[in-house]
């Protein structure tokens, strides 16, 4: 059962997740000229990375509940962003740009599962 305090670190976990998001997508976005979404994709291939992380520090023992929620909750749940995925991946299939939604959704998903992968990996290196 939550404890009604455990709002505020996803509170402030997503005031710093939300405007990274952005900034992060917008920076990266600007840097390639080509119609597919590389700051979306960025965004949730690193946010997938500290999750990985995050859940072997946690299956360690490492880290506690707030920093879960913190970090967790908060950051990434505000970092990743499924809906703009589904978004960018739909206005690329409407475009007719058939083959770049195709490769969204299969690097999307391949290096986002490798990544949270190597996070854990890594979390379990360090905290074993």
């Amino acid at each position: 059962m939550s404890e009604p305090q455990d709002w505020l670190p996803v509170l402030l976990g997503g005031a710093v997740g939300a405007p990274l998001r952005y900034l992060t997508d917008r920076a990266v976005q600007a840097r390639h000229d080509t119609v597919f979404p590389w700051g979306t994709f960025t965004v949730n291939v690193i946010g997938s990375l500290v999750l990985g992380l995050l859940t072997g520090a946690a299956l360690s023992g490492a880290v506690g509940t707030d920093v879960r929620l913190l970090l967790g909750t908060g950051l990434c749940g505000a970092l990743t962003t499924y809906s703009t995925f589904s978004y960018e991946t739909l206005r690329l299939v409407e475009t007719g740009a058939i083959l770049f939604a195709v490769a969204n959704v299969a690097a999307s998903v391949v290096a986002g599962l490798g990544a949270v992968f190597l996070g854990l990996a890594l979390a379990q290196a360090i905290f074993a």
